[in-house]
């Protein structure tokens, strides 16, 4: 049937008619393949046979049919062909090669897998570049960097006959105590759709398909536990969950979601009509796939108890709207005899294997001269090429956050100090620039230990050694402590160290792993926001010799750090920067680099009591007298310090008053007023004066990294429609409320020296489907006399 005339296999023809064609020549088994997926794992990944990479692994590893078997009429996906076991990228490139051969051979279409991969830090593959985890991304607060990254990372994915790619994670962080805030782009809706949209487009530009996860809520779980249900109200839900996910569907032009594990309200998404068809096919327009999470739809049975049996939750989540089980064929191995049984609507069935043949064919998988080495280069591929290290070394170099300093830093300013005690285990071992998902933590090291990178990987020790700007200086090392372990003998060398020397450099904070074996990363919560082990001990040590300590904190969620802030004499925050985080922090710290990142999330003062955001109503806020606990944190949302000094000025607001669907111009100017280069993010919030329901105290509505020669000065406009007031009402409706705005700009959500308003008019406005949610931004030039102008009036509020 692999017919060269075939209509299905025609180019010229519309897809839409393509796959009807092929669609009316298949046999109902034959759909349902295109449904499935197949994941060869490896028996064993160390000496104890452990290493699970999903949750749950080793329970679905019972009667686990051959490859051989489940190819039979055709396949839907082959599962993480390069990501589950350590393959040089010609071997990986010709086992896939290899691995669709036999799918095609095994129907008589032809048809062949739609191949998919992990892709968070970078290609999840052996040697392929480790960018910065997604919380870094967010610290960078730079689109167009993301976006770079992204297409980087989907040309090597193509290259390597990959179609899909398993992020980003669009998940709002709500709690610090949640494992997977490492790979999360932040706290906030606006901050993280920026990001996540650049992502999609750059990845997607590659020919690669983004997959959006995870639709929705699973960042809500309760005490931050993994998989835990998630019992927020409808408000939340819409107004601060959703919106990254819609804006990716619909300004971004994404192809493939993912759903959520956890249950909202006990409802679960992977059999949520409401969510997989009604909010994200009927209110977004998405015309691409459903994929599952690993195992989701199995959950329904075993985890959720909403399903009786393995094909009961197949028909239930097929029906909800998913399309392809991942990783493995399980619950939709049997979805053709409930279709003769009359359990499944045949249009159901045809409805998901139409979208996956749509998504095949876009990809070109269904062209009569696609061939499993179509754009392969030969074996000479380098999938961590010399560009590719140079822009994970650019977004490591701008997603670090300087957030407090006396004077000491940068050490190189003038003269270097002439001893630097450097303690602490993140100091030197890389493998904690590296997030959950990188290869070497996720992967590598099940194989061959904690020692195996698989990819060059300078530590922040040895980068400081190599720094220009500390060149003479003598710089020691004590471990002091471990991660995890609790033996403190090493404390009492890391102190005497810091004693002997000028400077104290003490190195704390995470070992990203999966499910406990970790500090962070996939089912590694906490119960509260100290730092890990006795690290606190260590950091307590030495700032107690009186050595003036430099506290760098490399981790995956923030820590609190209020016992230590008021004593180091500068604290430096590294967000799992990547294979070039130890000489992107060593750069740092010498001078070479101006630090430009700014939070995404909060740093908090204490360690409980904090798991909330900067999105808080006044109540959630400190109130005098309501409560004796004080939620403030210690350094608030989009906060970080430079090397040199930036001043905002003239603010303008276009107009007084806007309609109810007009939009306001404001504008402000940003003046590098110190003596180096530097960046600085402009940000603009909202605060609603009075509504008809609780409101944040203020909202991000849009942000600009501005990059400033010294004495140079710029002018920013955001362009604010009526629609980024909006909100769900008390009926459940979004609409826009008439009143007054306070408009503030700043460099944090707390640092807001500009301050004005406007007035939206009319009466309230129901917003239908397809409402404004970016906010454009201008930056234009402003000349040196303006500039000496606007620093000798005083300033605009």
């Amino acid at each position: 049937m692999n017919d060269k005339n075939s209509i299905w296999q025609d180019t010229g023809q519309p897809i839409a008619d393509r796959v009807e064609a092929l669609m009316a020549e298949m046999t109902i088994e034959e759909k349902v393949s295109q449904l499935g997926s197949f994941w060869i794992r490896p028996a064993e990944r160390n000496s104890n046979g452990e290493g699970n990479v999903a949750p749950m692994e080793n329970t679905f590893s019972k009667d686990h049919a051959s490859f051989e078997t489940e190819i039979i009429d055709g396949l839907g996906q082959i599962t993480r062909a390069f990501g589950s076991a350590p393959l040089e990228p010609a071997e990986g490139r010709a086992r896939l090669a290899e691995l669709q051969r036999k799918v095609m051979a095994a129907n008589r279409f032809g048809i062949p897998a739609l191949a998919h991969e992990e892709c968070l830090t970078g290609f999840t593959t052996l040697g392929a570049t480790c960018y910065p985890s997604s919380i870094a991304w967010g610290a960078s607060w730079d689109p167009q960097l993301v976006g770079e990254m992204a297409s980087r990372i989907g040309a090597d994915m193509k290259k390597a006959g990959v179609h899909l790619g398993l992020s980003p994670v669009l998940d709002v962080v709500r709690d610090y105590r949640w494992g997977r805030v490492e790979e999360t782009l932040g706290e906030d809706p606006h901050l993280v759709s920026e990001l996540a949209n650049a992502y999609v487009r750059g990845i997607q530009g590659s020919g690669v398909h983004a997959t959006l996860k995870h639709f929705a809520g699973y960042s809500a779980s309760r005490a931050g536990r993994n998989h835990a249900p998630v019992t927020i109200g409808h408000r939340e839900f819409e107004d601060v969950i959703l919106p990254p996910f819609e804006r990716a569907v619909r300004e971004a032009g994404v192809k493939s979601v993912m759903n959520s594990y956890s249950d909202i309200d006990g409802e679960t998404p992977a059999a949520s009509h409401r969510l997989l068809t009604e909010v994200l096919r009927k209110r977004w327009g998405f015309t691409g796939t459903v994929v599952s999470d690993y195992w989701a739809i199995s959950f329904l049975e075993t985890m959720h108890r909403i399903a009786k049996d393995q094909d009961e939750a197949g028909i239930i989540s097929l029906a909800a709207g998913m399309d392809v089980e991942l990783p493995e064929t399980n619950a939709f191995r049997n979805l053709a005899q409930a279709v003769a049984d009359g359990r499944l609507n045949a249009q159901v069935l045809d409805t998901a294997v139409r979208r996956v043949l749509v998504q095949k064919a876009e990809l070109g998988l269904l062209d009569a001269d696609w061939s499993p080495e179509a754009g392969w280069e030969g074996e000479q591929v380098d999938f961590d090429s010399a560009a590719n290290r140079a822009h994970a070394r650019k977004m490591a170099e701008e997603s670090i956050i300087l957030l407090k300093n006396t004077g000491i830093l940068p050490l190189g300013a003038q003269a270097a100090p002439a001893s630097i005690a450097v303690v602490g285990p993140s100091a030197s071992q890389p493998r904690a620039h590296l997030g959950c998902y990188s290869f070497t933590n996720h992967v590598l090291s099940r194989f061959f230990g904690e020692d195996s990178h698989g990819i060059e990987l300078p530590s922040i020790l040895d980068s400081l050694r190599a720094a220009k700007n500390l060149a003479g200086t003598q710089i020691s090392y004590e471990r002091g402590v471990d991660f995890t372990d609790l033996d403190d003998s090493g404390i009492a060398a890391a102190v005497a160290a810091a004693r002997e020397a000028e400077v104290a450099i003490v190195t704390v904070g995470d070992l990203a792993g999966l499910f406990g074996r970790g500090t962070s990363g996939e089912g590694c919560d906490v119960v509260d926001l100290s730092l890990p082990g006795r690290q606190a001990d260590l950091v307590e040590a030495v700032l107690a010799t009186g050595t003036p300590t430099i506290l760098v904190l490399v981790s995956g969620r923030p820590y609190s750090l209020g016992a230590f802030a008021q004593r180091a004499a500068g604290i430096v925050q590294a967000f799992m920067p990547g294979e070039e985080g130890g000489p992107a922090l060593a750069s740092v710290l010498a001078g070479e680099i101006n630090p430009s990142g700014k939070l995404p999330v909060q740093i908090p003062d204490h360690i409980g009591g904090q798991p909330g955001t900067y999105l808080q109503p006044p109540l959630g806020w400190y109130s005098d007298g309501v409560s004796n606990l004080d939620p403030r944190p210690l350094y608030p949302f989009g906060y970080g310090l430079s090397y040199t000094d930036f001043e905002l000025s003239e603010l303008q607001i276009s107009d007084a008053e806007i309609a109810n669907d007009g939009t306001v111009e404001i504008s402000a100017t940003i003046s590098n007023t110190g003596e180096r280069s530097g960046a600085e993010v402009i940000q603009l919030y909202l605060s609603d004066d009075f509504s008809s329901v609780v409101r944040p105290r203020r909202w991000l509505a849009g942000f600009a990294k501005v990059a400033l020669q010294a004495g140079e000065s710029k002018r920013v406009s955001f362009s604010v429609h009526a629609d980024r007031t909006s909100f769900t009402g008390l009926e459940n409706e979004r609409i826009v409320e008439p009143g007054s705005f306070t408009v503030q700009l700043g460099n944090s959500s707390e640092d807001l020296p500009l301050t004005g308003s406007f007035t939206i008019t009319g009466e309230v406005r129901e917003v239908p489907e397809g409402r404004v949610m970016d906010t454009p931004v201008q930056i234009s030039s402003v000349d040196s006399t303006h500039l000496q102008r606007s620093l000798a009036a005083p300033a605009t509020s």
